[in-house]
């Protein structure tokens, strides 16, 4: 039953957080990139955090963001957000939907907590900015 409500596979679409310098300041942002032949529509993007407090074990979850992009052309990469440094020590999704030709995709990208991190980043040659990628 399962098997069939699944949608068609997503491919070729990721979501890199990079780092940038803004006004002489160290910031980072997340992105989605797409390196498909086709036009994805219609996008929408929930992110959220989420993990539990060592010390404590207290269960820690950020608010649900959730944002559009009306299109996104073959090869291109648009803005999500910003992503503070306090937040990198949780798991951070990104849930992301769009359509296709009048076929809806989705996919769940997770950045495990502490993964975005200097030891981790490398060239996300799209953006010609160092970041943490996830496909």
């Amino acid at each position: 039953m399962k098997e069939s409500i699944k949608g068609p596979k997503v491919e070729n679409v990721a979501v890199a957080i990079v780092q940038s310098i803004v006004e002489g300041e160290l910031s980072y942002y997340a992105y989605l990139l797409s390196t498909r032949d086709d036009i994805m529509e219609g996008i929408i993007i929930a992110s959220t955090g989420y993990g539990e407090n060592t010390q404590t074990g207290e269960t820690i979850r950020t608010s649900t963001l959730r944002h559009t992009i009306e299109v996104l052309l073959p090869n291109e990469a648009a803005k999500i957000e910003p992503i503070m440094p306090e937040v990198f020590g949780l798991s951070n999704e990104y849930w992301v939907s769009f359509w296709v030709d009048g076929i809806m995709y989705d996919k769940r990208f997770v950045f495990p907590a502490e993964s975005i991190s200097e030891r981790n980043m490398s060239l996300i040659s799209p953006l010609g900015l160092q970041g943490v990628i996830i496909k």
